[in-house]
């Protein structure tokens, strides 16, 4: 007998997450969620209260990051527009920089349960839907999404704050060492000494060096006229 519930996408390697061209579907979350979340069944109070909390199965808290309902195209452009965005160089910011767009797109995902939870509840489908999901039953529901959407923001705001920390480390130290193989290029050019930045232990290419040489000397000309000036 076929299963009827679809295997779980399996969650991306931050690495190449963007690399993925999974054929894309239509977006039909809110609509499958929305029934998900309200099938009928409890009648009780206590089995009402139980169904409402069981109407944030929600996938926010989920391995995968991409519900089997949700467009993979659209997470795959999502993905492509933070890393376009924050150019990750080291494993440590691609790791970062994948956080931010998971964490992102189930906060965006939020507001659709949201408007699918009050929907349902304002427009049952049968007098049985009523009894079994009501306007009080979302509102619970509302309550625990509020919740998880506190915690997914604080977590995004964390996430970010680390990676523009991290990189804002590296853009110093490698204009620390770009500075110095600005010198010792400097230095070998003057004895007429080629000079291979490898030798140094530096990652740099000559033309690298080289520019980043020909922009200090124009900052500091800039500098200079400026000082001039005043």
């Amino acid at each position: 007998m076929t299963n009827p519930i679809p295997a779980p996408i399996p969650n991306p390697q931050p690495a190449r997450a963007c690399a993925l061209t999974p054929k894309s579907r239509a977006n039909r979350a809110a609509v499958n969620l929305a029934n998900a979340l309200l099938s009928t069944g409890p009648r009780t109070a206590v089995g009402k209260r139980r169904s409402s909390l069981n109407a944030t199965t929600h996938g926010l808290t989920s391995q995968s990051p991409v519900l089997a309902s949700e467009d993979l195209a659209a997470y795959q452009r999502h993905c492509r527009q933070f890393f376009d965005e924050y150019q990750p160089a080291t494993p440590t910011e691609t790791q970062l920089t994948q956080e931010l767009v998971d964490t992102s797109w189930r906060l965006n995902r939020i507001p659709l349960l949201e408007s699918a939870l009050l929907d349902r509840a304002a427009n049952p489908p049968t007098d049985q839907a009523r009894i079994d999901f009501d306007i009080v039953d979302a509102h619970r529901a509302l309550a625990t999404l509020g919740l998880h959407g506190q915690r997914l923001s604080r977590q995004f705001q964390k996430t970010l704050d680390q990676l523009r920390e991290i990189q804002a480390e590296r853009r110093i130290d490698q204009e620390r060492d770009l500075k110095r193989a600005a010198a010792l290029l400097e230095l070998h050019t003057h004895k007429g000494i080629p000079y291979h930045p490898a030798q140094d232990g530096f990652v740099f290419s000559k033309d690298q060096i080289e520019a980043f040489a020909q922009r200090l000397i124009r900052l500091n000309e800039r500098t200079a006229r400026d000082a001039l000036a005043g």
